[in-house]
């Protein structure tokens, strides 16, 4: 079974690129296993999210208007 530091890279590893398909199998059956992990995965998710909506794109936005 797939350790924590494992899938704590893939979560990581998910936001830059595709994972593979045992990757994915790999993390879908840890994450099913681990509370802490989910709990992690959800903290990724929303902090991509949010630099998305909010990274530099947004920033060079603000400055065009002056706000």
């Amino acid at each position: 079974m797939m350790m924590c530091k494992e899938a704590t890279r893939l979560m990581s590893l998910r936001q830059d690129r595709p994972l593979t398909f045992q990757e994915r199998v790999s993390l879908r059956l840890h994450l099913s296993m681990c509370g802490a992990c989910r709990e992690c995965d959800r903290q990724f998710t929303l902090l991509h999210e949010a630099g998305r909506r909010f990274g530099p794109e947004h920033d060079a936005e603000q400055d065009d208007d002056g706000h």
